[in-house]
């Protein structure tokens, strides 16, 4: 269907872009000469640039549109990979990555509420495609960069390229879409995705019950409906935590670790990432049919134990076989976690599917803002085998909490 090879288009674009910087952070790590802490404050600003669009995705989308905002999103997006490239110290490398995290954020809303619009005309599911066509963009973005760095190629250069193939990645997306997805369809959908709050409130008003799903009774109700909800949502939002957590080591510390542990050229170092978001990508194309055959929570607790030894694999290797084997399984790991911990979330009785995948959407984002920098300070105190440590506990969380994504809608 060409507009659902439109939306691919979409996510495989963005994809790309942030790639398409991270085999080069060992090589400005070493140009700009930052100790392992202030690497990972400043990688986390990244995050925080997500963090802080969170408010901005909805208003723009409402104002100009979500093809628009995806296609100048995507402009602005590569904008800012390629100043990163330019910087001249970690501030200033800061400051680029908090932009990038910020259009990041606004892109993947907007892309999302365009494929939610599809997949509803459709009437088939077509985003769990979608997100492995983004890791798939990723995989071939990076292994093109890592490329690129082995051969001597300028990070600026290489970086402007990728990031006008993007834009014009998006465009022909655009173009296959058409009038597929009607404006309505994709405001409302927008309604859904991006203030699920904002509508849980007006139809809590509506029904008789408070924003916070309980009846407007006494605040000894509206507590323990509250204490409920956060009860439910927490497990969901730690199994997203953690396949988030191994997507922030991929971006920020594989590399580095390959130079670190097998003395793996930092040209090349590259390699790393595009090993861990490969399997990631074949993990998730995979998904689907392993968790309709064996559910949500078993091929969830499957991928954390191979998170936690890949991460025991990790931190012993001495040779780059092992590592990247290790890579490989943590990766193929983390696959299904954060789409089932959001898929669940949408299905919690008494919060309702925006407000649940909402809520824990923001604490998955605010919960791995302190990856980096936690991983960067035991680094520079104890080594960055030990900072990587946080593999293995990432795993045995998400095997302990693994059973909670099989939450069913008409629970009480």
């Amino acid at each position: 269907m060409r507009a659902a090879a439109g939306v691919g288009l979409y996510f495989t674009g963005n994809g790309a872009v942030f790639a398409a910087l991270l085999p080069w952070y060992p090589l400005l790590v070493d140009r700009l000469g930052l100790s392992s802490w202030q690497f990972g404050l400043v990688v986390a600003c990244f995050a925080v640039g997500s963090l802080l669009s969170s408010a901005l995705p909805a208003a723009l989308i409402t104002r100009f549109g979500a093809h628009r905002v995806v296609i100048v999103g995507t402009v602005m997006l590569g904008a800012a990979a390629c100043a990163t490239a330019w910087s001249v110290n970690g501030v200033m490398m800061a400051i680029c990555l908090l932009l990038l995290g910020c259009c990041d954020a606004i892109v993947d809303v907007a892309q999302n509420v365009v494929g939610i619009s599809v997949q509803e005309r459709a009437g088939r599911s077509i985003l769990s495609s979608m997100h492995a066509l983004w890791s798939l963009g990723g995989l071939l973005s990076g292994a093109a960069a890592t490329a690129a760095a082995s051969a001597g190629a300028d990070m600026r250069v290489w970086l402007a390229i990728i990031g006008t193939a993007a834009v014009l990645i998006t465009i022909v997306g655009r173009r296959l879409i058409g009038g597929y997805a009607s404006p309505r369809r994709i405001a409302g959908s927008d309604a859904d995705s991006a203030s699920g709050s904002e509508t849980d409130s007006r139809t809590a008003e509506q029904s008789g019950s408070g924003p916070d799903g309980g009846r407007r009774g006494g605040d000894g109700a509206a507590g323990r409906s509250k204490r409920a909800i956060m009860a439910a949502v927490l497990p969901l939002a730690i199994v997203a935590i953690c396949g988030a957590v191994v997507e922030d080591v991929a971006n920020n510390w594989a590399g580095l670790a390959a130079v670190d542990f097998a003395d793996v050229p930092a040209a090349s170092a590259g390699i790393a990432f595009s090993i861990v978001i490969g399997s990631q990508c074949l993990g998730r194309f995979s998904g689907d049919v392993l968790v309709t055959r064996f559910g949500a929570g078993r091929v969830a607790r499957l991928g954390g134990g191979l998170i936690a030894l890949g991460g025991i694999g990790a931190i012993t290797a001495q040779e780059p076989i092992l590592l990247l084997i290790s890579m490989g399984a943590f990766g193929f790991g983390s696959a299904t976690l954060v789409p089932g911990a959001l898929g669940a979330a949408g299905r919690l009785p008494g919060v309702g599917r925006a407000g649940g995948v909402t809520l824990v959407n923001w604490l998955m984002r605010v919960g791995y803002l302190g990856t980096s920098p936690l991983i960067g300070v035991v680094a520079t105190g104890a080594g960055l085998r030990w900072g990587l440590g946080i593999l293995v506990l990432i795993g045995i969380l998400t095997m302990v909490f693994a059973h909670r994504l099989g939450v069913r809608s008409d629970e009480r």
